[in-house]
C-alpha cells in the first residue's frame, strides 16, 4: 500500500554517463533539472557511485543514459550493474552519429534480451525533439508503473491490506486518474471521513479535483460498481435513441471498432464491464504492437485510443456487464440490457474478450488480492519489492508480467506444464527471460495447494512435478496467474452459436443451416443479421492486440454494409 503521502526527499535522479560527449548530455538535459535531479558521471565507477549513493538515501532513479562505449568499462558489464542496483529505472543507450551505423548492428542482438530499453543517436545540436521524444515517453512510463504519484485527484482512504482497495488501485492505474492512498487517521483520512453522514465502509474514495471534485465520497464494493458511479449508467442515453454500432467490450478490437465507427459518422456506444483495454491493458510493455519502436504498456494503448475513440464521439460506459442481448427482427434495432439500463442498437459488435481461467484451488481462490492475481496487475507489482514472485502460465502475457515483476522482485519463477515456452512465446521474450537473472523457467510444474502466511497474506505454495508427480513446498510472496483464455459470451442468446469452447462462430464457420441462399455470413458476422464478432472471443481469432485491432477496424466496413441493406427496401 502506498505511505501516508510524505513528501518526497529529493526528485528522482537521472544519471548521465558519458567520458567524451557529457558535455552533450549536460546541455540536452538542461531542460529536465526543474523536475529532476540531473547528475552527470565520467565513468562507470563513478556513475556506481551515484547510483549507490541515490540507493542509500531511498532516492529513486527513474533513468540511465549512456554512450555505447566508457572509458573504463565495457558499456554491456556496465549496465548489468546498473541494473541490479537500480532494477526499476529505464536504460538508455546513447550513439555518436560516427559510430551509430556500426554499434547499431552489434547492440541490436543485446537490446532485443533487454538488457537496456534502447539506442538512439547522440544529439547533434539544439532542440533534437526525436531524441527528447524517447526520453520523455521513457520518462512517462517509469512514472506510471514505478513512481508513486504526486497527484492525489483521487484520494483512496483504507486501512492496509484490503484487497479491494488494491483492486481499485489498479482500476484507477489503468484509467489514468492519479490518486495516492491513505489510512484513516491522517488528515487526508479525517476529511473524507468528515464528508460522511454515516459510518464508512472501507475503501472510501474521495475525489478531490477535476470534474468528479463535487461528488461526495464514494464507498464502492467493487471495482465495476466504481466505475459506473464515475461514467454514468446506459440510461443516459434517451429512451427513443437507436444507435448505429454499440460495442461490447473495450479491449483493442472494441476500441479500434469504436474509433473506426466514430469517425466514419456511426453513432457508436462502447459498454465495458470492468476497465478501459481489456485483458491487453494489464500487460506492462507491448514490443511488438505496429508503430511503437519502444513498445507500449497495455494501459497506455488503451487510454489513447479511448481518447480518441471520444474525440470523434464515442460514448463510453465502464462497469456496466450486458446481462442480456434480445436480437432484433425485421430490422428492428437489437437490445443490450444491463442493471444501468438498456441500449438499442441498429448493429452490434461483440468484443468482450477473454478472462484468465480459474486455478480452483479453494484455499488460493480466498487469497485473491491477498498476494494472489489474475492477470497481470500492474499496481500489485509494486507491492512484490524483495519477495519470491511465481507466475503462472506460458504465453506473452505472462512473460510480459515476468520482466515486469523483476523490477521489483527478488525472483520471479514463470511455472509452465510444457517442456518450454517455444510453442506459446514470441522469441524476443523468451531471449529478455533468458538474459534476466531474477527470473527462472520451471517446466512441467503445476500449482496443487497453497496458504497463507500469520498476516494473512500468500506465503506458501505446493508445486507437482506432472511427470514424476514429486511434491515441493515453497515460500512465496506473490502468485500472477495468465493461464489460458475463457470467453465472456454467457449473456449471449442461443441464435448466436458458439463452438464446443464457447468461442463466438463468425463466417464460414457457422454452421450450414445459418447460411442464405448457400451463402456464410461475412468473416466476422454471426449467425444474426447485424451481430458481429471480433477479437478473443471470436472462435479461431489469432489472441493478439494487433489482429484484435484489425477484426474491431474491419467490423465497422461490415457494420456499413448491414446498415446499406436495412436503408434499402426489400425488393417484392
Amino acid at each position: 500500500m502506498n505511505a501516508p503521502a510524505p513528501e518526497p526527499a529529493a526528485a528522482p535522479v537521472i544519471l548521465l554517463v558519458s567520458g567524451d560527449h557529457l558535455d552533450v548530455l549536460t546541455e540536452q538535459f538542461h531542460r529536465y533539472e526543474r523536475e529532476y535531479d540531473v547528475r552527470a558521471a565520467a565513468s562507470a565507477a563513478a556513475a556506481n557511485a551515484v547510483l549507490k549513493e541515490a540507493r542509500r538515501a531511498g532516492q529513486p532513479v527513474a533513468l540511465i543514459v549512456t554512450e555505447s562505449q566508457l572509458p573504463d568499462e565495457q558499456m554491456l558489464m556496465a549496465m548489468h550493474d546498473w541494473r541490479a542496483l537500480v532494477p526499476t529505472a529505464r536504460r538508455l543507450v546513447v550513439i555518436p552519429i560516427t559510430r551509430f551505423g556500426e554499434e547499431s548492428n552489434s547492440l541490436r542482438p543485446y537490446l532485443q534480451k533487454g538488457k537496456f530499453d534502447t539506442y538512439l543517436v547522440l544529439p547533434q545540436g539544439r532542440r533534437d525533439e526525436e531524441f527528447h521524444y524517447a526520453v520523455t515517453e521513457m520518462l512517462s512510463d517509469w512514472g506510471a508503473t514505478v513512481a508513486t504519484s504526486e497527484v492525489d485527484s483521487v484520494r483512496i482512504i483504507t486501512p492496509e491490506g484490503l484487497p479491494l482497495a488494491l483492486a481499485i488501485r489498479d482500476f484507477l492505474d489503468r484509467q489514468g486518474m492519479p490518486h495516492r492512498s491513505y489510512l484513516p487517521d491522517s488528515p487526508q483520512g479525517e476529511e473524507a471521513l468528515a464528508r460522511l453522514d454515516g459510518p464508512p465502509s472501507y475503501p472510501l474514495v474521495h475525489m478531490t479535483s477535476g470534474v468528479f471534485a463535487d461528488r461526495p465520497v464514494l464507498m464502492p464494493t467493487s471495482t465495476r460498481e466504481l466505475g459506473a458511479m464515475i461514467y454514468g449508467r446506459p440510461s443516459d442515453i434517451e429512451v427513443d435513441t437507436v444507435v448505429d454500432l454499440a460495442v461490447v467490450g473495450a479491449g483493442p478490437a472494441g476500441l479500434a471498432a469504436a474509433v473506426y465507427g466514430a469517425s466514419e459518422g456511426l453513432s457508436t456506444v462502447v459498454i465495458e464491464s470492468e476497465v478501459i483495454g481489456g485483458q491487453a491493458g494489464t500487460s506492462s510493455m507491448i514490443r511488438n504492437y505496429l508503430g511503437f519502436p519502444r513498445g507500449i504498456s497495455g494501459q497506455r494503448l488503451g487510454q489513447r485510443a479511448r481518447t480518441q475513440a471520444i474525440r470523434f464521439g464515442a460514448r463510453f460506459f465502464t462497469g456496466w456487464p450486458v446481462v442480456d442481448l434480445v436480437p432484433g427482427t425485421d430490422g428492428a434495432p437489437h437490445v443490450l440490457v444491463t442493471e444501468g439500463g438498456e441500449v438499442h442498437a441498429r448493429s452490434v459488435l461483440v468484443a468482450a474478450g477473454v478472462a484468465y481461467r480459474r486455478l480452483g484451488i479453494a484455499a488460493l481462490e480466498e487469497l485473491v488480492g491477498a498476494g494472489v492475481n489474475y492477470g497481470a496487475a500492474m499496481t500489485a507489482a509494486r507491492e512484490m519489492e524483495d519477495r519470491d514472485v511465481y507466475v503462472v502460465g506460458g504465453g506473452n502475457s505472462a512473460g510480459q508480467a515476468a520482466v515486469h515483476l523483476a523490477r521489483f522482485a527478488r525472483s520471479v519463477t514463470i511455472l509452465i506444464r510444457r517442456e518450454d515456452l517455444a510453442e506459446t512465446m514470441s522469441r524476443y521474450l523468451i531471449d529478455e527471460i533468458a538474459w534476466n537473472p531474477r527470473i527462472d523457467v520451471r517446466p512441467c510444474t503445476e500449482i496443487i495447494d497453497g496458504g497463507a502466511d500469520d498476516a494473512g497474506q500468500l506465503g506458501w505454495l505446493q508445486l507437482c512435478d506432472v511427470r514424476t508427480r514429486e511434491e515441493e513446498r515453497v515460500s512465496a510472496g506473490g502468485l500472477f496467474l495468465l493461464i489460458g483464455a475463457a470467453p465472456h459470451c454467457d449473456w449471449l442468446p442461443a441464435a448466436v452459436q458458439r463452438d464446443q469452447h464457447g468461442f463466438v462462430l463468425t463466417g464460414r464457420d457457422v454452421p450450414t443451416e445459418c447460411w442464405v441462399d448457400g451463402l456464410p455470413p461475412a468473416n466476422l458476422g454471426t449467425c444474426v443479421p447485424g451481430i458481429f464478432a471480433a477479437g478473443d472471443i471470436r472462435s479461431g481469432s489469432m489472441k493478439r492486440v494487433a489482429s484484435a485491432s484489425g477484426e474491431g477496424a474491419s467490423a465497422v466496413s461490415l457494420v456499413h454494409g448491414y446498415l446499406e441493406q436495412l436503408r434499402v427496401p426489400t425488393a417484392p
